[in-house]
């Protein structure tokens, strides 16, 4: 066993921001020259590079390699439980699509459209789906597009359309268990998804609420004209395709009953993801066999359709192109890219917190933020200035994370406040950002311009405001109890020298 390393010196503040002043210009012009595409490696590399940096830094500084690297897969096995919740979530979204689950949500979700009521509506509608798939991305590329056109063709502006769509959306996409920055918030913050997903609704709701009131309130004053509603060729090829019945909504009933039982997440998820399986048997005897595609016994292909829904993508037919876009996922595989990104990431974290590099950045915030509502609004101004510079939610999740978890335990707040301060801040802006991947991806998706619909995203404007709003008024803003502050803290070796 090596002897402890004490011949280091500490970085200075010039030092510590060199790697993040690379990792920020790695990104930048990653989204110059590769765009949307920024997750399929090249953000990857550029934390690796980063890191690389950090490393070389630290060892003529004097740290030894062989402590940057247990602190690296130190980081790294934090965030392994994440990981394989993401590749659970992964076949839980691919079994609960054979079995007819989220198509039956989306074709109930449908029913509520009416055009007095159209942008209440359609932010109803998008947060059903996306609640149910877990991701933003999907939810706006396929049906935003169709009520996209629905709205435009009933004479409403394309700006508060798209902040309608885009604020359902994303109220999924952060408080789905199937969502992957629902997952990684809590796995920066050190807790898990269910306390997290649990405490977010506090300021969430209330979020939500105020927007809704809102688009309420709007659509009444818009004056609407009669047209024929796509959306019902798309119910009309959901129910053509797949059976659809109330029974199918046992599955997410009994995943919400599990849940509540506190069944950890990752036998929760594969519950569910079975049970999907199971209920995919029982309904969807046609997308077994078109799934499946062999020429044996259905239980050949039953075999073989519930296995490829969990670890690949599949694509149901409806003979309707726009449908089956809707109608797809990508099972474990589809996983794969953000646990790539989370490995770097971790790399990179965990080798500036190991030299105490994250400790001497945030020193600066942390000096100036003597009270809870200032650490708080803090570290929603740094989730927002990291979508700004770095232009990836994920990193505007990540990074303000690690930076600020030690910070929330000494000042005996517990995990779950800074896991949902980054939900509220890191992933919804992200999409109000123009040259965030978010922000690029859906404004050329929707073809309306991140800047036309920015003031119309209600509830990704509010929720940063709602969480500082809790900090400030001292609600259900939770507190390590003296035991839990006696437990012992994981410390970074810095830590340990000073």
């Amino acid at each position: 066993m090596s002897e402890p390393n004490t011949g280091f010196r500490s970085p200075n503040l010039l030092q510590s921001a060199i790697p993040l002043i690379v990792l920020i210009g790695f990104l930048t012009l990653n989204v110059l020259f590769f765009r949307d595409d920024t997750l399929s490696g090249a953000n990857q590399m550029a934390l690796l590079l980063s890191a690389g940096v950090c490393s070389l830094l630290a060892l003529r500084l004097g740290f030894r390699w062989n402590d940057l690297f247990d602190g690296m897969l130190n980081s790294i096995g934090a965030a392994m439980p994440a990981m394989l919740i993401l590749l659970l979530i992964g076949s839980l979204t691919g079994t609960w699509l054979l079995s007819g689950v989220v198509p039956t949500l989306i074709y109930y979700g449908l029913l509520v459209l009416h055009p007095s009521i159209f942008l209440f509506a359609a932010c109803i509608i998008c947060s059903l789906v996306s609640v149910a798939t877990g991701s933003s991305w999907s939810t706006v590329a396929t049906l935003g597009i169709a009520l996209l056109g629905i709205g435009k063709a009933l004479g409403i502006h394309e700006g508060i359309i798209a902040g309608a769509i885009i604020s359902g959306a994303y109220f999924g996409d952060k408080i789905s268990p199937l969502s992957d920055t629902t997952i990684l918030a809590p796995a920066m913050a050190g807790t898990d998804v269910f306390t997290h997903v649990k405490y977010l609704l506090y300021t969430t709701v209330p979020s939500m609420v105020i927007t809704l009131i809102i688009l309420l309130i709007w659509g009444f004053t818009l004056q609407s004209k009669d047209t024929s509603l796509d959306v019902q060729n798309v119910m009309e090829a959901i129910k053509g395709t797949f059976q659809i019945t109330p029974w199918l909504l046992l599955v997410p009933a009994l995943t919400i009953a599990v849940i509540l039982l506190k069944t950890p997440a990752i036998p929760a998820l594969m519950f569910a993801t079975l049970l999907g399986a199971a209920f995919a048997l029982i309904f969807q005897p046609d997308i077994i066999k078109q799934v499946g595609e062999h020429e044996g016994g259905w239980g050949i292909n039953a075999y073989m359709a519930c296995f490829k829904a969990m670890f690949g993508p599949i694509q149901i037919e409806t003979g309707q192109p726009e449908v089956n876009e809707l109608l797809a996922t990508k099972g474990m595989a589809g996983m794969l890219n953000t646990i790539w990104l989370i490995i770097p990431a971790m790399i990179f974290g965990g080798a500036m917190e190991v030299t105490g590099m994250l400790k001497r950045l945030i020193r600066i915030i942390i000096d100036r933020a003597k009270s809870t509502v200032a650490l708080v609004s803090s570290t929603a101004a740094t989730c927002i200035f990291f979508n700004i510079t770095a232009s990836d939610q994920y990193m505007a999740i990540v990074v303000p994370g690690r930076m600020f978890a030690p910070v929330y335990r000494q000042r005996g707040l517990k995990p779950e406040v800074l896991s949902r301060t980054l939900e509220d801040s890191g992933t919804v802006t992200s999409v109000l950002i123009p040259w965030n991947t978010c922000g690029a991806t859906q404004s050329a998706v929707l073809g309306v311009s991140t800047w036309i619909y920015f003031p119309y995203a209600f509830f990704c404007l509010i929720s940063p405001l709602m969480t500082m709003l809790f900090a400030w008024l001292n609600i259900r803003i939770r507190r390590l109890s003296p035991e839990e502050m006696a437990e012992p803290a994981k410390t970074s070796i810095a830590e340990k020298k000073d």
